[in-house]
């Protein structure tokens, strides 16, 4: 595939908004988990919760679209002049031709938590609003009239891959002529729901999350959104892009990955066969990396055999938690910044690695060229998305 350039990308999450306090956080190796303090959560766990939704309701015309992940939403719209430029584009080709495809595990479901706790069997009130809030598509909707946009638009929810493979999705629409540009991303936000299931499946760390670390015990859940903007006929020469993406579906276990994470491998073979890459011209991967034993083990068997010779690799999820529907959009923001900004992020509270894992996993964070970088996105039942970042001819 031609590189697809992106003109515009963003970022919130528990390290702040916009894309400078998640570069900072990730140069001084300073997380944003804390211990859990969500509403109704009682469980002995860590989090990554943005501040400030609670105090910030949506009001005016948008008022029925009010939940937390449709305010987190326009929080990550409104943050590094994103919707500003997404607005430009609609200028220039026409609302119509700007498609919009984003990714969430969950939505609004917190909406109806809360109606559930509130008034149990009774009937709802009429502030609930089922459509605008915990319906999956009321992430699209609610983004197309905030931004103006009125080209096609869906969720993907595919659980951690969902806003992954938002990219490849755009990729086909646009190489089709159905849109001119395209608005990618995923937004994700806390609820009782994804609390209390990941700790049903035995899956939540007691402890802020620790990839790699022989004693990892699980995932640290956190929020967030991330969007980009694709547009083929934008961006600078030499400007960040989209060389290529991989999906796969290997379907082994609803909730545990292949043990030889085949999937995974197929998912990132594709990514480079589209990129027209080699695994020697990748510098960097931002790992699915969630620190659950199977997980890190499935992608380290995966990773070292279509890289032999290693390459650097990381993952990110102890600085955000992992953000579920959101971690493909997001740590796609995180490749990004480390291609534009030569940085290659460590894994933090990483303590004691384990020895049973071989690939060339970055303790620290270091300074060096990144013309291209993969991050991976892996989901539950075996959805796999592999993107590859790089740089415009």
């Amino acid at each position: 595939m031609q590189p697809l350039p992106i003109t515009a990308y963003t970022a919130v999450s528990a390290l702040g908004r916009g894309l400078a306090p998640a570069l900072r956080a990730l140069r001084s190796e300073q997380g944003g988990l804390r211990p859990c303090d969500f509403e109704d959560a009682e469980l002995a766990t860590w989090i990554g919760r943005v501040e400030g939704l609670e105090a910030h309701p949506l009001d005016g015309r948008l008022a029925s679209y009010d939940c937390r992940n449709n305010r987190l939403a326009r929080l990550g719209l409104e943050t590094d002049g994103f919707a500003e430029r997404v607005r430009e584009a609609a200028g220039r080709y026409g609302p119509e031709r700007v498609g919009l495809f984003l990714g969430t595990s969950t939505a609004g479901i917190r909406e109806t938590e809360r109606l559930i706790r509130d008034h149990g069997d009774g009937p709802p009130p009429d502030s609930y609003h089922y459509r605008e809030s915990h319906n999956l598509f009321s992430l699209a909707d609610f983004a197309a009239r905030y931004l103006g946009l009125a080209g096609p638009a869906f969720v993907i929810s595919t659980a951690c891959s969902s806003s992954a493979k938002v990219f490849a999705a755009a990729h086909r629409h646009l190489r089709a002529g159905v849109c001119d540009a395209a608005v990618v991303g995923g937004v994700d936000s806390l609820c009782l729901t994804t609390l209390y299931g990941f700790n049903a499946l035995e899956l939540v760390s007691a402890s802020p999350c620790r990839p790699w670390d022989r004693d990892r015990e699980g995932l640290s859940i956190g929020e967030g959104a991330a969007f980009a903007l694709l547009d083929p006929q934008g961006g600078a020469r030499g400007g960040a892009a989209l060389l290529g993406y991989g999906e796969s579906s290997d379907g082994y276990h609803i909730s545990t990955p292949h043990p030889e994470g085949r999937g995974a491998r197929a998912a990132m073979a594709a990514a480079l066969e589209r990129a027209e890459l080699g695994p020697a011209e990748v510098d960097y991967v931002n790992l699915h990396g969630t620190a659950t034993p199977s997980n890190d083990a499935s992608e380290d068997r995966a990773v070292a055999d279509l890289f032999p010779e290693g390459v650097a690799c990381s993952s990110t999820k102890g600085w955000t938690g992992h953000t579920l529907g959101a971690a493909g959009a997001m740590e796609a923001v995180f490749a990004l910044l480390a291609v534009e900004e030569g940085f290659a992020p460590g894994t933090l509270n990483l303590e004691d690695p384990d020895p049973a894992l071989t690939v060339a996993l970055l303790r620290h964070g270091r300074a060096a060229p990144v013309a291209a970088a993969m991050s991976n996105s892996f989901g539950f039942g075996g959805s796999n998305c592999s993107l590859v970042f790089g740089r415009q001819p």
